[in-house]
């Protein structure tokens, strides 16, 4: 692997790690990044999560400094997560994932049309609709199993799921996806690690712009606000959007 290469995919780590931080979507930069460098879609996978969990931990950090992260309301979502991100990282090594590859946009575009509609949504904190358990449970399970499994879009829905059903604020259902993500990320990458699928030069230098594209991309959405966090999380909706049809369009031709 040459000098240049490592440096372009640490280039590609740190944007990544910031815009997963703020809105979730890195993996539409650091994905296409590891192909391009040449490592098989099973290596690409396996060496993505190696270098996002390093960036999502340091996204947590920053919000748990900030005081945005509650432990007792996200603690029990973790660990449920951990477990079915787990269960869904080995299934997806027995089974296809095609058709999840066809509603995942469909599902992606709802969100993106309601947030749209919903200028207010996450501006302020609202009225819980689930209790901390309940939304622990049904979630956890949900999400962590579709993060292991497939994985497109998980922070979106984390995120609008905790300003819908949590009543959450932006920033803090931005923290509460973070923590949440770190879970199903470490869940996925244990499998990973047990299978060997992981470049690990490749992974150091992402590893390094993800810690740095981490801490400033968090530091970003504590400083702006709610504002700044929509805006970003609509443009990664989209860029996945159109990204995913894209890929449906050059499989159906």
């Amino acid at each position: 692997m040459s000098l240049e290469t490592l440096v372009l995919l640490f280039l590609a780590g740190l944007s990544a790690g910031f815009v997963d931080a703020v809105a979730g979507g890195g993996g539409l930069i650091s994905i296409p990044s590891l192909l391009w460098a040449g490592l098989t879609p099973q290596m690409a996978l396996g060496t993505n999560k190696m270098q996002s969990t390093w960036g999502t931990a340091m996204a947590v950090r920053k919000y748990m400094k900030a005081g945005l992260v509650r432990w007792k309301d996200v603690q029990g979502a973790a660990v449920v997560t951990f477990v079915a991100a787990s269960i869904g990282t080995w299934v997806v090594t027995q089974i296809s994932n095609e058709v999840l590859k066809l509603i995942v946009p469909w599902l992606l575009l709802a969100i993106a049309i309601y947030v749209v509609l919903s200028p207010k949504l996450g501006v302020q904190a609202g009225k819980a609709k689930l209790s901390a358990t309940a939304f622990a449970g049904i979630m956890g399970v949900t999400l962590g199993f579709y993060d292991g499994f497939f994985g497109p879009g998980t922070g979106t829905f984390w995120t609008v799921a905790g300003v819908s059903l949590l009543g959450l604020a932006l920033p803090q259902a931005a923290a509460y996806t973070k923590v949440v993500n770190l879970s199903s990320n470490l869940a996925a990458l244990g499998v990973f690690l047990i299978s060997d699928r992981i470049h690990y030069p490749i992974a150091m230098s992402m590893i390094a712009g993800q810690l740095i594209g981490g801490r400033l991309g968090a530091g970003m959405a504590i400083k702006h606000g709610a504002g700044f966090i929509r805006f970003m999380f609509l443009a990664v909706v989209f860029c996945m959007i159109l990204k995913l049809f894209w890929e449906q369009l050059e499989a159906g031709a």
